[in-house]
């Protein structure tokens, strides 16, 4: 059973905007934390951003700070990732990920989407 299926990602110019989504199955969605985590080709992955159950708690890394939004809206059981400001070093697979913890867990949970990749090139 699919629980997270991403979409979004796609090639953009340094400077650029794109917003990644996430459709949770309702299941997750309603017990569980979402987060994003980024892994670049010969790098680990590595976290981005994160968001409670409830929507009132956000946390990001510092690459992400002043950058990055992450958002979730119950209506369509969808978490966003808006990025701003992209930069080449942006460049990843995109996954989305759920965490039993309700907070904003910085720390990932055993399900994990598939992931997008976003690639940031003139």
């Amino acid at each position: 059973q699919v629980e997270l299926v991403e979409s979004g990602g796609g090639l953009v110019q340094p400077g650029g905007s794109l917003r990644l989504s996430c459709v949770v199955s309702m299941r997750i969605f309603n017990g569980y934390s979402i987060g994003w985590y980024r892994q670049a080709p010969g790098k680990e992955r590595e976290f981005v951003a994160a968001i409670s159950r409830t929507g009132m708690t956000e946390s990001y890394a510092e690459v992400a700070k002043g950058r990055f939004s992450i958002s979730r809206d119950s209506a369509v059981n969808t978490v966003f990732l808006r990025m701003n400001d992209l930069k080449p070093e942006d460049s990843a697979h995109y996954y989305c990920n759920a965490n039993e913890d309700a907070g904003a867990a910085i720390t990932p949970g055993p399900y994990w989407g598939q992931g997008t990749q976003v690639t940031v090139s003139s």
